[in-house]
């Protein structure tokens, strides 16, 4: 994830960002723990050259996850805003470990005043693998465009990376 990252991403704070993210849902469609994945993730980043923005990150959003018990707008925008790549990071996963819910989840992470398009797609991506397809309000796939394409799309990425 790294890898591919660093191809439009220079600075390491944005390829190592993507690459827990990458590595987080990998563990998780594995079926790790997503705890457990981000511990792993945060693990494997502090050992990568110009790693402190993104572990800072990364220990921040498991820190208020575990302080906070009702989660809401002022604690995702006290992660940042996510205009940059670790504070997309925090924001997605305080919201995925947070979230009762697909759609709690989702609505946690774009309620803010930040960039809430990143924040949510990557929360339900997150949420997406840890929940199923199921989990995804019915009413938010009906209202889908391109729906049947996008299924197609994301069962022969599954398919290839579960393969």
């Amino acid at each position: 994830g790294s890898r591919l990252a660093a191809i439009t991403h220079c600075h390491p704070t944005g390829y190592l960002a993507a690459g827990c993210l990458a590595y987080i849902i990998s563990r998780v469609l594995k079926g790790r723990d997503l705890e457990e994945s981000l511990q792993e993730a945060f693990e494997g980043v502090m050992r990568s050259h110009g790693s402190d923005e993104v572990a800072g990150a990364l220990h921040t959003a498991r820190e208020l996850a575990g302080e906070v018990s009702h989660p809401g707008p002022e604690h995702v925008e006290s992660l940042g805003q996510g205009w940059v790549a670790e504070e997309t990071l925090a924001i997605s996963l305080f919201c995925a470990l947070k979230a009762r819910s697909f759609e709690e989840g989702v609505l946690l992470a774009v309620n803010h005043s930040g960039d809430s398009d990143s924040t949510g797609s990557m929360t339900g991506n997150v949420l997406g693998c840890l929940m199923g397809t199921e989990a995804i309000p019915s009413e938010w796939v009906e209202k889908l465009e391109l729906r049947s394409a996008i299924e197609r799309m994301a069962g022969e990425i599954a398919a290839a990376s579960l393969g």
